[in-house]
């Protein structure tokens, strides 16, 4: 009898870890899903974070890192170590696209109106575009601040090289500021905002730039993997989606949330959040986002990239301009979303 209850006290045993080794493996086959972001202040995705909204629509083992600028996660992106990056700028996209890396947008967050341009210090005497001229300006090279200055600078008829850039981070440009090395900075929220408190003059915001060559925040992905993911991907869109409709209908609960993860008050998130034209997930197939079947290339997104390139070019970021950017806008994982 001894013998026996040995026996089944061992199966026992046996069974349970047979159990816990079946858990673990099944944890383990979870896809592990990491997605970059920016600090471009209160943003939708920010609500699709805290509330795990990723993880339950993907399914997924999911990490989070943010990248200081969109130039910054483009060598993470391209060595494969980040799946997805949010909160990214169209120019570091059309330079990775012209150097041959197959990134796509999946999904359109949002496009600046006033929570991104140039802000002018109090003492440097500049009252527009034109009195850049000879002026210092403070820019993260190589992000959308600098195919915006380009064009600002190219509509008041002042040469590109007549400005003098200092290539820095977002938050340097705040201790740039204070020491007066810099007459000027073009940034986003929430350094924009920072700027302007502190005694800056906006000359221009976003908001003044065409829809068709216009500053927009994407989340872009490797084109051969979301081909090969389709369900991550639309896991991920639908994330995203959810935490914007959470931000129309629980406006208080998703700032809330927002001020919480960037260290912000509430009101300062509210300020930031009015700066940007929200994107949904059923906006993306449509024609003032990333279009549908042959309207693609018709599309405000996709137009944007044309005019970047142009400007890049131009302005010797990019030696040409890609003869197509067709694989590079992918509104048919949000297919499912539109209404």
């Amino acid at each position: 009898m001894k013998t026996k209850s040995v026996i089944q006290g061992a199966a026992a045993v046996l069974l349970v870890m047979s159990s816990l080794v079946a858990g673990v493996s099944h944890a383990q086959s979870k896809p592990k899903v990491i997605i970059g972001y920016e600090d471009n202040g209160a943003d939708p995705y920010m609500v699709s974070m805290a509330e795990h909204m990723f993880e339950r629509h993907m399914n997924a083992d999911v990490e989070y890192k943010m990248f200081s600028s969109g130039p910054a996660a483009m060598s993470a992106l391209a060595s494969n170590s980040l799946t997805f990056m949010c909160g990214i700028g169209v120019p570091p996209l059309v330079t990775a696209i012209a150097q041959g890396l197959p990134m796509t947008i999946v999904y359109n967050q949002e496009r600046y109106t006033n929570a991104a341009g140039i802000v002018v210090t109090p003492k440097s005497g500049i009252h527009d575009v034109a009195g850049l001229q000879g002026k210092k300006i403070a820019i993260v090279a190589g992000s959308q601040a600098s195919f915006e200055l380009a064009t600002f600078l190219a509509e008041a008829h002042v040469p590109y090289s007549s400005v003098t850039q200092i290539n820095m981070a977002p938050p340097q440009m705040r201790t740039s500021w204070v020491t007066g090395a810099i007459d000027a900075a073009i940034v986003w929220d929430p350094v924009f905002s920072a700027l302007r408190a502190a005694g800056g003059k906006t000359i221009k915001t976003d908001g003044d730039l065409p829809r068709s060559a216009s500053s927009y925040n994407v989340c872009i992905a490797n084109a051969e993997w979301a081909k090969a993911h389709p369900d991550l991907v639309r896991g991920f869109v639908a994330a995203l989606d959810e935490g914007y409709q959470v931000t129309q209908s629980n406006r208080d609960r998703a700032i809330a949330e927002m001020a919480r993860q960037t260290g912000v008050t509430v009101a300062v998130a509210q300020s930031e959040l009015a700066g940007y034209e929200l994107f949904s997930g059923a906006d993306q197939t449509t024609p003032k986002v990333m279009g549908s079947g042959a309207g693609v290339t018709k599309s405000a997104t996709y137009e944007t990239l044309v005019n970047t390139a142009k400007v890049l070019k131009t302005i010797g970021r990019i030696q040409s301009v890609p003869s197509s950017f067709e694989v590079n806008v992918a509104p048919q994982y949000s297919q499912s979303l539109a209404h």
